[in-house]
């Protein structure tokens, strides 16, 4: 699966670079025609305490997934991020078995 992470108005470290890529592609493991991710990583008001926000978009068979959380850190921000598109592949797959 072929990641595409991009960091807006900041230059993100190779650790949290590594460790998105690593949540992303466990997706492909729910479905098989997963072909890519775009992740795009922003810091919003920095007087918040919440202010990292992750929003990953996936294609299923051209069918695009989204999923975007904001909180307290990215790492925190892809699990939950990562765990609604988690969800969203099983109702697809599910949908798929139905028909």
């Amino acid at each position: 699966m072929k990641i595409e992470i991009q960091s807006i108005h900041f230059d993100a470290d190779h650790k949290l670079i590594d460790y998105i890529e690593r949540k992303v592609s466990k997706l492909g493991t729910f479905h098989d025609s997963i072909k890519g991710a775009e992740v795009y990583l922003k810091v919003q008001k920095a007087a918040e305490k919440e202010n990292k926000q992750v929003e990953i978009k996936i294609n299923v068979n051209q069918k695009p997934l989204f999923a975007e959380h904001t909180s307290v850190s990215f790492e925190a921000a892809t699990d939950l991020a990562v765990d609604q598109l988690k969800t969203q592949v099983k109702r697809y797959n599910e949908k798929l078995r139905a028909k």
